[in-house]
């Protein structure tokens, strides 16, 4: 799992990746989604979408590696979270974020928050181990319910949003 971790830093550093906040702004948590701060501190709102990403590959790997080992299945999560961070980061996803999302000032996650939402990612699998299934699918409800109030935006959206976008939900995004 630590080499997952540290290829995906390697690779986001090569990209080009700062490792904090741009702003030079060393607090862990940075609730402004709308600002350059999002996704440049260790922690941020989005990090809610990290643990989800982690019930999702809890409840996927479950289904196709029902006798494997928790701790194989938690690695395969962690290596696909981390591809996803790498992905994320390349200038193409990045453009695309800037166009079809309300993350207008979103110039790519520093390292120190990749970083963050693997360490969310690995806390989402463990609860919906611990959860099973019902408790976590209303701990999934709950969360996407919270987010889109909060900061009208979540998991299920953003994928929305980044497949096909809506101009409206944009516009309802933006009034925050």
């Amino acid at each position: 799992m630590a080499a997952a971790v540290l290829l995906m830093t390697v690779q986001l550093f090569y990209q080009g990746r700062v490792w904090w906040c741009r702003s030079g702004d060393l607090a862990p948590w940075s609730s402004a989604v709308l600002s350059r701060h999002n996704s440049q501190h260790l922690f941020d709102p989005y990090t809610f979408t990290h643990i989800l990403h982690g019930v999702l590959f809890y409840w996927i790997l479950i289904l196709i590696f029902p006798k494997m080992p928790a701790v194989w299945r938690l690695l395969i999560a962690l290596a696909a979270e981390g591809a996803w961070e790498v992905l994320e980061n390349t200038n193409a996803v990045i453009e695309r974020y800037r166009e079809a999302t309300i993350s207008l000032d979103y110039f790519g996650d520093s390292i120190v928050n990749s970083l963050g939402d693997v360490f969310a990612c690995a806390i989402g699998f463990v609860l919906a181990q611990k959860l099973k299934l019902w408790f976590s699918l209303a701990f999934f409800i709950l969360t996407e319910t919270v987010l889109l109030f909060w900061i009208h935006d979540s998991l299920l959206l953003n994928i929305l949003m980044l497949i096909y976008p809506l101009d409206a939900v944009k516009q309802w995004q933006m009034n925050l």
